[in-house]
């Protein structure tokens, strides 16, 4: 008769030779990978609350400007955070193509054609997380 080899032996066999063959940097790419899908996840399932999404910002923005207040301090980098802020309401409310230089017709010419009155050069979404996340992170430079 023949002796099969348990399974035990076999896993702690191939999880010894597979943990050498790994180096650190596949590591980490591989948890920067998981990281990210696990970020973008969250994100894609915040995006049809627009409510809530408004709420957090202007929590985060409050307790920015009440920390600023407090402290007496850190107007250089407000004044940074300001004028980039004014930026992305700027991208936030202009069209992605202004209908001044444009080159063909703004209205629809044919029935498929759909009509699109105001299309924004940065979309809410976008806008909203930017500003979020320029304001946590210059609570942490603060």
């Amino acid at each position: 008769m023949e002796t099969v080899p348990t399974a035990t032996a076999a896993t702690a066999e191939d999880f010894s030779s597979s943990s050498s063959s790994t180096s650190p940097t596949a590591a980490i790419s591989r948890w920067k990978y998981n990281v990210s899908r696990r970020y973008q996840h969250l994100l894609d399932k915040s995006v049809p609350h627009v409510l809530h999404r408004w709420v957090v910002c202007l929590a985060v923005v409050s307790i920015y400007a009440v920390r600023v207040y407090l402290v007496q301090g850190f107007y250089i980098i407000t004044y940074g955070l300001g004028i980039y802020l004014l930026n992305l309401l700027m991208g936030f409310l202009s069209p992605q193509i202004d209908p001044e230089y444009s080159d063909g017709p703004t209205l629809p010419t044919r029935g498929s054609d759909e009509f699109r009155p105001f299309v924004r050069r940065l979309p809410e979404f976008k806008f909203c997380l930017t500003r979020t996340i320029r304001m946590m992170r210059n609570s942490l430079v603060s």
